[in-house]
């Protein structure tokens, strides 16, 4: 080269400078800023199966997992809307909150647990009480929710349940219940199992005072609420596979040194036994309360659920009024209707030596002068006795 040549200058490679700490590079860096945080909640996991199900899905179909039928724990919102007529709820007694009498502390203070329970769920109480309408048939609903401390029983549920049944014996109305719970809250001791003795002895006066009770048992209804109110109703309903016991089978199975049955204490193995009247899917539970309801309060002539359509028609076999089917009656047919069967008892039976008797199917069921049978009645069969010229 000669001396008085100058190199060719070449633009020098790109080479990546020292890394920054905590800082990505490269295509890597821009994925990670691309990247959407995806919201939680979208996607649940089925108890049963094991199927990852859409949320969205999985309320259109009630919580009830579309692949095993599996039916998830709800919460007691949820569950009034889903057995309530739309707009037909309003709660009682929703002002009642819970006294720490006992001053019980374990981790925390009770009074704190109650007061996180409170933020998380919006209501001051495991139980919701409250009026509502189930297709049109007023009720008194009662709801145990499981997300407030695990659906536990201690004063103010007690008391709620007692309100709720002095309220349908005095207006007359049916009771139905939801049960969803681990039992007595022993945070309050023996003022919780107190409460087994007291919603016993409310639903006892209610049924003697001629109330109409249903209690439905959910996943999971155990310990002292099993023992005591959820199990005394009139009738004790049950969703499909609902843990049902007193203490769990894990305890039982340790205690006994036995290995438990397939099923133990599930609903399916408490209908088997007895323990249970019905199983009923979520999907049907609307109308099949409502059937129950109807024929539990059949015997409640002044009940207020009685549609109007109902009460307007004749019960089977009476008489209906004058004026039905669109005819008249002329005036005097009910007087000489009720004198006929006088005169047809005393009319001598020609063809007959026997003495004279009365002409079957005679009284308020027999023709009106005019040849016409009652509307709302079948005319008598003739027989061969009548037909022997009786004037009719």
């Amino acid at each position: 080269m000669a001396d008085d040549e100058k190199p060719e200058h070449r633009p020098a490679p790109d080479v990546p400078g020292p890394r920054e700490p905590g800082r990505p590079q490269g295509r890597l860096s821009r994925l990670r800023f691309k990247k959407k945080d995806m919201p939680g909640g979208l996607w649940l996991k089925c108890e049963s199966c094991g199927q990852m199900i859409y949320r969205k899905e999985l309320e259109e179909k009630g919580f009830v997992c579309p692949a095993c039928d599996f039916h998830f724990t709800l919460p007691g919102r949820e569950r009034i809307r889903l057995v309530l007529d739309e707009g037909t709820w309003a709660e009682l007694w929703g002002e009642l909150e819970t006294e720490d009498r006992l001053e019980f502390t374990d981790s925390i203070p009770y009074s704190e647990k109650v007061a996180k329970a409170v933020a998380k769920t919006g209501q001051n109480e495991a139980l919701l009480c409250g009026r509502g309408r189930l297709e049109g048939r007023p009720i008194i609903l009662v709801v145990l929710d499981f997300k407030f401390m695990g659906g536990s029983m201690g004063e103010v549920v007690g008391e709620k349940i007692a309100l709720g049944c002095d309220l349908a014996a005095a207006e007359g109305l049916p009771v139905v219940m939801f049960t969803s719970s681990g039992g007595a809250r022993m945070h309050e001791g023996m003022l919780s199992l107190m409460q087994m003795a007291k919603t016993c002895a409310a639903l006892a006066s209610f049924r003697d005072a001629g109330g109409f009770s249903v209690c439905v048992m959910t996943n999971p209804t155990t310990g002292g609420v099993t023992a005591s109110f959820a199990s005394v109703c009139d009738l004790t309903l049950a969703e499909p596979g609902a843990l049902i016991g007193f203490a769990g089978p894990r305890v039982i199975s340790s205690t006994i040194k036995q290995e438990l049955p397939p099923g133990f204490q599930r609903a399916e193995f408490l209908l088997e036994k007895g323990q249970l009247d019905a199983i009923v899917n979520r999907k049907e539970m609307r109308a099949t309360l409502a059937r129950l309801i109807d024929y539990g309060t059949a015997n409640q002539p002044g009940y207020p659920g009685a549609r109007e359509e109902e009460e307007e028609l004749p019960a089977r076999g009476a008489a209906a009024p004058a004026g039905a089917a669109g005819e008249e009656r002329p005036e005097g047919a009910a007087e000489e209707a009720e004198e006929a069967p006088a005169e047809r008892a005393a009319a001598p039976d020609a063809g007959a030596d026997e003495e004279p008797h009365a002409a079957p199917g005679a009284g308020a069921a027999g023709h009106a002068e005019g040849g016409e049978p009652e509307s709302g009645r079948r005319a008598p069969v003739q027989t061969r006795e009548d037909a022997s010229g009786i004037e009719r």
